[in-house]
C-alpha cells in the first residue's frame, strides 16, 4: 500500500493484520449450536415435560439421540478409507470385543459393564467440551500449554464435581458399584473425596482466571467464546445432574446438547473433508456433499441407527432384550472409544477440515514403547482390569437389594433418594415400620419427592389411616401428574374414605396418564365393579390384559365379571389361562372348577376341586363344591 505526503516521496506501509475469525462456523449459528443451546433446551423439555413421562423422554432420547449420534463417527471410521488402513485392526478388532463382552455380561446380568460404560461416556462428555475449547482457542491462534493444561482440568475436575456432588447422580453409580460387587466405600472417606474435589475446583477455576488475564495482559488473549462455552456447558452439566427434579430428564437434556454439538460439527467436519480430499469416494461422498436434502438423509439415518436401541425395550424375551442392551452398549463404548483417536485436534488433517492451521502430521510420534504396547496398556489399565475385577466380585459377592440399599444410605444419609430405596427394600422384605421411618426421612430431605410420598401412603393404608394416605398420596400425584399408579392408589384412598366421584376422577385421569399400565385399568376396572358397574368394568379388564396379557388378576377378575353374567364360553379361557399363570393358585382351581360344574362336565369339575384342596387341605368352599360334583 502507497502512502504519499508532500514531503516525502513514496512509501510501503504494511497491511493491518486480519481480524482473527473466533468463530467455528458464524456468531449466531455458533451460539445457536455450540454455546448457548441450553437455553433453547430447558424450556423445550418442560413443555415436553407436561406432555410425557419423565421415563418417555429418557427412553426416547437415549435410543434417538444417543444411540443414533454414534453412526456419523461409524461412517468415518469405516466410510474414509485412508482412517480405516491408518487403524485397521482397530477397527476390526475393537467392535468384535465389545460386543461379545458387553453381551455376555447382559446375558449373565453382571453390572460392571454398566459402570465402565458411565464412566467412559461422562469422560467422553468432558472431552467434547475441551475439544470445543482447543478449537476456539485455534482459531484466534492460542496455543500456549499452560492454557491447553488448564482447559482440560478445569473440564475434567467440574466434570467429575458434577457426578461427585449431585445426590441423584450418586445414588444410582453407587446402586451399580454395589451392585457390581465391588467394595464397602466407607462414608467418611465418601465424604472427604467430595468436599476434596470441590475444593479443587474452586482453586483450578481461580487458576484459569489468573491465567486468563495473564494471557490478555502480554497480548496473548484465549477466545473469549471459549470462556462463554465453558460456563455454559458447566453450568449445564451441574444443572442436569444437581438441579432437575427427575435424574432422567437431566440425562436426556444433557445428550441432546452434546448430540446436537456432536453432529453438527461433525457435518461440517466431514462436507469440508470430501470437498478437499479427492480419495475420499463411495458412501461418505454422496452423504456429505453439499445439498441441503442431505441433511435431511444424515437425520434419517441418524434417527434409524438409534431405532435399535428404542425397540430392544419392547422384545418380551428377556433373553433378547439383553442381548440387544449388551449391542447397543459395546455401540456407546466404541463411540467413545473411537471419539478418541479419530478427531484429535493436534493433527494436521483434523484441523485444515475444521479450518484451522498448524497441527502435527497425521503420525504418532516415537516413544520408548512401540505404539501398539501403549494402546494396549491403555485398554488393559481403563477396561480390562476393572470389567474383570467387578465381574469377578459381582459373582463372589451376593449383596441383597436391603443391603446394597442399606450401604448407599449410610453413604448419603443427607440425600432423599437413597432413602426411598432403602424403604421400598425394606417394605419387600415386611419390615413396614421401619420403611415408614425411611420414607419419613426422605420427605426431610426433599418434601416433594412423589416415590416417598407413595411409599408412605401404602403403608398408611395397609394400617388403615385412610385420611393420611389420602394426603400423601395427593400429594404424591401433584409431584407427578403422568405418573397412573399415584393416581391409582389416590382413587383407592379416596374410595375407602367414600368419596366416590372423586375416585372415580381418579381412576381416569390414571389410564390417561399410564394407558399402558395394565395395574391401572385393572384398578379402574375393580373400582367399578365393586360400585355394581360390572358392565362397565368388564372393558377395563379387557383392556388391561391387552397391556399385559399375563396379567393373572385381570384374567380371573374378568373371568368372574363373565361368569356373573352367565356368559361362560367366554369367561372358561380366562380361568384356564390364569390357572396356566399362576397354578399354585388354589382359589383359581376352585372357580375353574365351579364353571365347569355349571357347564355339566363333573369329572373335570372334580379333577380342579381335588387339586385345589391338594394346594390347600383347609378350603371348605372346594370341599362342598367337591361334595356337589361327586352327587352329581
Amino acid at each position: 500500500m502507497q502512502h504519499v505526503t508532500a514531503f516525502s516521496g513514496p512509501q510501503t506501509v504494511p497491511a493491518a493484520p486480519p481480524k482473527p475469525n473466533l468463530w467455528i462456523l458464524s456468531s449466531w449459528r455458533d451460539l445457536i449450536l455450540y454455546v448457548c443451546t441450553p437455553l433453547l433446551l430447558v424450556p423445550m423439555f418442560i413443555m415436553a415435560q407436561s406432555r410425557w413421562s419423565a421415563e418417555d423422554i429418557y427412553l426416547f432420547v437415549a435410543a434417538f439421540g444417543a444411540m443414533g449420534h454414534h453412526l456419523p463417527g461409524m461412517i468415518r471410521a469405516y466410510g474414509d478409507r485412508a482412517l480405516f488402513e491408518r487403524f485397521k485392526w482397530r477397527f476390526i478388532f475393537a467392535p468384535i470385543f465389545l460386543v461379545v463382552i458387553c453381551a455376555s455380561f447382559f446375558l449373565w446380568d453382571l453390572k460392571a459393564i454398566v459402570l465402565i460404560a458411565f464412566v467412559w461416556g461422562v469422560w467422553h462428555g468432558m472431552m467434547q467440551t475441551y475439544g470445543f475449547c482447543r478449537i476456539y482457542d485455534a482459531k484466534v491462534g492460542s496455543f500456549a500449554t499452560i492454557t491447553r493444561r488448564l482447559d482440560f482440568a478445569l473440564c475434567g475436575i467440574w466434570f467429575a464435581a458434577g457426578v461427585l456432588l449431585s445426590p441423584q447422580r450418586m445414588a444410582d453409580t453407587l446402586d451399580t458399584y454395589y451392585g457390581a460387587g465391588a467394595p464397602f466405600i466407607p462414608p467418611g472417606l465418601l465424604r472427604g473425596v467430595q468436599q476434596g474435589v470441590l475444593a479443587l475446583a474452586i482453586a483450578l477455576s481461580g487458576a484459569f482466571v489468573a491465567n486468563y488475564v495473564w494471557m490478555v495482559v502480554r497480548g496473548k488473549r484465549p477466545n473469549p467464546v471459549k470462556i462463554a462455552l465453558l460456563a455454559t456447558s458447566i453450568a449445564f452439566w451441574w444443572y442436569c445432574n444437581n438441579i432437575v427434579a427427575s435424574i432422567l430428564v437431566g440425562i436426556a437434556l444433557f445428550e441432546v446438547f452434546h448430540d446436537v454439538q456432536y453432529l453438527s460439527l461433525v457435518w461440517i467436519y466431514n462436507r469440508n473433508r470430501v470437498e478437499k480430499d479427492r480419495s475420499i469416494g463411495g458412501f461418505m461422498r454422496f452423504v456429505f456433499r453439499r445439498s441441503g436434502s442431505l441433511v435431511g438423509l444424515y437425520v434419517g439415518l441418524i434417527f434409524a441407527y438409534g431405532s435399535i436401541g428404542y425397540f430392544k425395550s419392547h422384545f418380551e424375551m428377556e433373553s433378547m432384550k439383553r442381548l440387544l442392551t449388551g449391542v447397543v452398549t459395546a455401540s456407546g463404548l466404541l463411540h467413545f472409544y473411537y471419539d478418541g483417536f479419530i478427531w484429535k485436534v493436534r493433527e494436521k488433517s483434523t484441523r485444515e477440515s475444521l479450518g484451522l492451521t498448524g497441527g502435527t502430521a497425521d503420525i504418532s510420534l516415537k516413544s520408548f514403547l512401540p505404539g501398539w504396547a501403549i494402546h494396549g496398556a491403555k485398554w488393559v489399565a481403563a477396561f480390562v482390569i476393572p470389567v474383570a475385577a467387578l465381574g469377578i466380585g459381582q459373582l463372589r459377592t451376593h449383596r441383597s437389594e436391603l443391603e446394597k440399599t442399606e450401604q448407599i444410605v449410610a453413604d448419603l444419609p443427607v440425600a432423599s433418594r437413597p432413602h426411598v430405596n432403602y424403604g421400598t427394600a425394606l417394605q419387600d422384605a415386611g419390615r413396614v415400620n421401619e420403611a415408614e421411618q425411611e420414607f419419613a426421612a426422605a420427605l426431610r430431605y426433599n418434601p416433594n419427592s412423589a416415590k416417598a410420598h407413595a411409599g408412605l401412603a401404602s403403608i398408611l393404608i395397609g394400617k388403615g389411616n385412610f385420611d393420611e394416605a389420602e394426603n400423601h398420596f395427593r400429594a404424591a400425584v401433584q409431584s407427578d401428574p403422568n405418573n397412573g399408579e399415584y393416581h391409582s392408589g389416590h382413587a383407592f384412598a379416596l374410595d375407602q374414605l367414600g368419596r366416590v366421584d372423586e375416585a372415580a376422577a381418579e381412576c381416569q385421569a390414571a389410564v390417561r396418564a399410564s394407558p399402558k399400565s395394565a395395574q391401572a385399568w385393572y384398578s379402574y376396572g375393580a373400582f367399578l365393579e365393586k360400585h355394581g358397574k360390572i358392565d362397565d368394568a368388564i372393558p377395563q379388564y379387557r383392556q388391561a390384559l391387552q397391556v399385559d396379557p399375563r396379567f393373572v388378576d385381570a384374567h380371573v377378575d374378568l373371568a368372574n365379571a363373565l361368569f356373573e353374567k352367565g356368559e361362560l364360553n367366554e369367561a372358561k379361557p380366562h380361568y384356564v389361562e390364569a390357572s396356566r399363570l399362576e397354578p399354585k393358585s388354589a382359589q383359581i382351581h376352585n372357580w375353574l372348577g365351579k364353571l365347569l360344574l355349571r357347564e355339566g362336565n363333573t369329572a373335570d369339575a372334580a379333577a380342579q376341586f381335588r387339586e385345589a384342596l391338594r394346594l390347600h387341605p383347609d378350603f371348605p368352599e372346594a370341599e362342598e363344591n367337591l361334595r356337589l360334583a361327586k352327587g352329581n
